[in-house]
């Protein structure tokens, strides 16, 4: 299920077996040309990643708006900010909280985090379009899927 109406009325009908929730965590900043290309890419890429992991697990997960922050804030600041939407999510009540992202520092804040991260190397420069790419993707996502299922055992 996806952040829009129609799955949301779906959800509010079968809350019971939707107890995971994916959240996209995006970087963003501008002082960068190139940086920023990098992440609105990444910011494409991440789209498809919670898409597909929303349908191949279709029916227990619910993929809600990407969080976004800037680079180079101050990450503690936003490790509370992440751990307010997760409590959000757990009143509902959500068991499963699965951050995405591509930026390896967060890592480093992994043990502060209410939910389970997983980073991603970032695909850099590629045509999202190309079979390759796409190819590399369905890999992935078949990976990730896996290791939510993990979670759920």
């Amino acid at each position: 299920m996806k952040w829009r109406k129609e799955d949301l009325e779906k959800y509010v009908q079968a809350k019971e077996y939707i107890d995971t929730i994916l959240l996209p965590i995006i970087p963003f900043q501008l002082a960068d040309d190139a940086e920023s290309e990098k992440h609105a890419f990444q910011q494409e890429v991440m789209g498809i990643f919670g898409s597909e992991i929303e349908q191949e697990l279709s029916g227990r997960v619910m993929l809600i708006p990407s969080y976004y922050y800037l680079k180079e804030g101050n990450k503690e600041v936003e490790v509370q900010r992440l751990n307010d939407w997760i409590a959000e999510a757990k009143d509902q009540p959500f068991q499963h909280i699965i951050l995405l992202t591509f930026d390896a520092t967060w890592k480093k804040y992994e043990k502060e985090l209410d939910g389970n991260l997983l980073w991603l190397p970032g695909l850099h420069g590629a045509d999202i379009r190309t079979k390759e790419t796409q190819g590399i993707i369905r890999d992935q996502v078949k990976q990730l899927t896996e290791i939510i299922r993990s979670y759920w055992q």
